[in-house]
């Protein structure tokens, strides 16, 4: 089977300044992939081009068979990629059900989306358990915490059926509990679906990882399981900003 989401070649500038450069990326289905590097790695602009939100110089992104390049950002959610930014985006005033139903008609027409619905549809009512907010189900979604709304953001993805999830920064500012609970939620989403997860939360990544692709100046550094990379010297160097030998001193 061919990977899901192929990224070759690609070259971002901006005004000058290369953000990727010649970049080679693979995604094959039913990964839950971490990507990590020290802040401007080009982390987020690889998100931005696969999303449809910049284009690259140059090079290709080819998501299930389809290119993405010159797509359209509303084209490339309806081919089945979703994502979430480091701020969260829910509708404060509706309920957490409202919410998500909302995002689960993107694919309806206007005369079904204003049609008034009676009960909770399956893939609503299974969006809800997996992201445990049932409880609070009938509240406004403004009364949620930081990490309850990240929760219900990933709800509102999952709902919409999307083959590839893509979140930035999905635990930035979460408590410890609220972290380990995120990390659950994806490790449950990831069983249906394939979950590419920008993160600079190191602890966070040892926990949950397994497969970690490591970005530094627009290239790609290394890539290989959480063990392999923290293993690299040039990970702890360029990303930890200490070297093997460092570490060593500090553990003995």
């Amino acid at each position: 089977m061919s990977a899901l989401l192929e990224v070759r070649g690609l070259n971002v500038v901006f005004s000058g300044f290369h953000a990727i450069t010649d970049l080679d990326f693979t995604l094959d289905h039913g990964e839950l992939r971490f990507l990590i590097g020290p802040n401007g790695a080009g982390k987020t602009t690889l998100i931005d081009v696969i999303t449809g939100l910049t284009k690259p110089a140059s090079g290709t992104v080819t998501f299930g068979g389809e290119a993405l390049v010159g797509k359209r950002e509303f084209q490339i959610v309806r081919a089945g990629v979703g994502r979430t930014f480091q701020t969260s985006v829910v509708f404060e005033e509706l309920t957490v059900l409202d919410n998500l139903d909302l995002a689960a008609g993107f694919r309806r027409r206007m005369p079904a989306l204003l049609r008034r619905r009676h009960g909770v549809s399956d893939d609503v009512a299974s969006a809800l358990d997996t992201i445990g907010l049932g409880d609070l189900a009938d509240r406004p979604a403004g009364v949620l915490s930081h990490g309850q709304r990240q929760w219900l953001e990933i709800g509102m993805l999952v709902v919409q059926r999307p083959r590839l999830l893509l979140l930035d920064e999905p635990v930035a500012g979460m408590s410890r509990d609220e972290r380990e609970r995120t990390g659950e939620l994806l490790q449950s989403v990831a069983r249906d679906h394939t979950v590419l997860v920008v993160e600079h939360d190191m602890d966070f990544l040892r926990r949950f990882a397994s497969t970690v692709t490591v970005l530094h100046e627009g290239r790609m550094l290394c890539e290989g399981t959480v063990a392999e990379v923290q293993a690299d010297p040039r990970v702890q160097e360029v990303y930890l900003g200490r070297t093997r030998e460092e570490l060593d001193k500090e553990a003995a």
